[in-house]
């Protein structure tokens, strides 16, 4: 799975190993002698290398302290934004090299002998601060996790009969909505593993197992090539033989449980997920004797396991199961993804405080990522903290100004009467960016209604009214913006042209509730008795079918149970 790093941040590798906790063994040590290289003095020793955080990552700006045995006063180098540094000049000793930055722990190697003319490159890796400081060299892991501890714990499931939150149903039905908008966020398994890349084509995949049937790699490529292409169906004989052929293969039987999940095999896919994390577990990730980039992998494995795990649990409708692999996959593996489906996750099943503080805790560890606090607006939002929300969705959209997710986000939560200045600010600037949008221009509408000064306010009137228009005129089928034209020449005194766009939005959108009523209403003024009755009959239809449809969707997404184990981290900052 993709993992997403902050850019542009001077401290963004200090930022993320304060969040991440205690994530590996404070350093990792590798020391291996080259040789001489031109421009060094031929009497004089090299001390060389680089400083790179646990994910290998170049480290800039970390001190590294070189002292020598007998000696006083360290010599100070500082790395650049490779990593790198380096100490030349020296005299034949006994050595020991150090290296630190704030927000992480230190590292040490030595003591080592250098000799007269010798060059020695060494490679440090900076850990965690909260790590043990041992001296000694190792290549072993802690127990990661994603911050110190989670301060809640969920406890189980209930029927979401008290969906929670603050406010009218209005309110209650757009948190919904915008809860699972949060969720769609979320990356699909397979579309972070895509890549272009220079291969076998299908035909000559097809020819080399038609040629040799029980070629394993030939049986892989071609599965997975059909796979990536969507052709699922057409993948799973290919993997599923492959398999067959080597069962130890974990990339093979990972792709072939990501197919079993994509193709609604759910059952298949958990078994298939759990056999591989069975096998994970005996081969152990922290086993004595395996190097470093083995443990890292093998729990990369385990992390995107329980990731896939999650996603099928959830399908097959064990929610507090598919939550726990979530939090797993977290655990193991911190990245911006995992962190924000564990957070969706949660969101969704309404547990909104857990949401908010797994938002909080990702957000400072992916301080670009702008799904990452379009979940905490949107956990926010249905705790009923709307300023809070707002101002998380404000911070979302300045991140990337063209990407249009806050921004919508932004426009969905109006149902709320706050007078959010940077919503209204936003909402404008979504407007100039893309002038061309249906949507951006109604939701830009919206929020100049929300802040008119009254039926005299003629110039911002005017502006609402030409967004409106334009909004419909882009789309034709958007039934909320005739509804909106509809309530402003309403409140004009405008009955015939109020009547004509309410009569366009439930043409555009039949299902409508209060373009139904307010038709009605329309009509009842005009004398239009027996229209306004056929009106009134439709909005109890529709408005009686929209709560039975909200009451399934409650039902079926099952409340978490939890408990807070410590003060809450997440109040509203005002």
């Amino acid at each position: 799975m993709t993992t997403y790093l902050p850019r542009n941040r001077e401290a963004r590798f200090a930022t993320w190993m304060l969040g991440v906790g205690a994530l590996l063994a404070p350093f990792v040590i590798q020391g291996q002698s080259v040789q001489v290289q031109s421009g060094d003095s031929v009497d004089s020793a090299t001390l060389q290398g680089s400083v790179r955080d646990w994910q290998g990552r170049p480290v800039a700006a970390a001190s590294v302290y070189l002292r020598v045995e007998g000696g006083t006063q360290p010599l100070t180098a500082h790395t650049d934004t490779s990593g790198a540094f380096r100490f030349s000049e020296l005299g034949e000793g006994v050595y020991t090299l150090r290296a630190e930055l704030a927000g992480y722990g230190e590292a040490t190697f030595g003591p080592c002998a250098l000799g007269g003319k010798e060059t020695k490159e060494v490679d440090l890796t900076l850990g965690s601060q909260k790590g043990p400081r041992s001296g000694k060299q190792s290549a072993s892991f802690d127990t990661p996790q994603f911050f110190d501890e989670p301060e809640f714990t969920v406890a189980g499931v209930t029927e979401a009969m008290n969906p929670g939150g603050h406010g009218s149903d209005t309110i209650l039905q757009s948190s919904e909505a915008l809860e699972r908008d949060t969720v769609s966020l979320k990356d699909s398994p397979r579309s972070s593993r895509l890549a272009a890349s220079v291969g076998p084509t299908e035909e000559s995949l097809r020819k080399a197992v038609e040629h040799e049937p029980g070629n394993f790699d030939a049986n892989r490529r071609l599965g997975k090539l059909l796979a990536d292409e969507g052709n699922l169906q057409g993948a799973l004989p290919y993997l599923e033989r492959a398999s067959q052929l080597n069962p130890g293969d974990y990339e093979n039987d990972h792709e072939l449980a990501l197919a079993y999940a994509e193709t609604g095999q759910y059952e298949r896919a958990r078994t298939k997920v759990r056999a591989l994390l069975n096998a994970q577990d005996k081969a152990g990730v922290n086993k004595a004797g395996r190097d470093l980039t083995s443990q890292n992998e093998a729990r990369q494995h385990q992390a995107e396991l329980h990731e896939l795990l999650g996603d099928v649990e959830d399908k097959l409708g064990d929610a507090l199961e598919a939550v726990r692999n979530y939090q797993r996959a977290a655990d193991l593996n911190p990245s911006e993804p995992n962190l924000f489906d564990w957070g969706a996750d949660l969101l969704l099943h309404r547990a909104f405080e857990p949401a908010i503080e797994v938002f909080v805790k990702g957000h400072r560890l992916f301080p670009q990522s702008v799904r990452m606090l379009v979940g905490l607006g949107v956990a926010w939002y249905a705790r009923g903290s709307y300023e809070q929300a707002a101002q998380s969705l404000c911070e979302a959209s300045d991140l990337d100004p063209d990407d249009p997710k806050p921004y919508l986000f932004i426009g969905k939560m109006q149902s709320v009467d706050t007078d959010s200045g940077c919503a209204a600010e936003r909402l404008r600037r979504f407007a100039g960016l893309q002038p061309e949008s249906a949507l951006a221009n109604y939701y830009y509408a919206l929020s100049l209604w929300k802040r008119r000064k009254g039926p005299n306010d003629a110039e911002t009137l005017g502006k609402i009214e030409s967004l409106l228009e334009k909004a419909v005129h882009v789309d034709p089928k958007l039934g909320a913006g005739y509804l909106q034209l509809g309530i402003l020449y309403s409140d004009r005194g405008d009955s015939p042209k109020a009547i004509a766009a309410y009569e366009n939005a439930v043409a555009a959108n039949p299902k409508l509730e209060e373009a139904h009523y307010r038709l009605a209403q329309a009509y009842k003024r005009a004398g239009e008795t027996q229209k306004a009755q056929q009106q009134l009959q439709l909005y109890a239809q529709i408005s009686k079918e929209a709560a039975q449809q909200a009451e399934r969707e409650r039902r079926e997404i099952h409340q978490f149970v939890y408990t807070l184990r410590g003060p809450s981290s997440v109040q509203p900052q005002h």
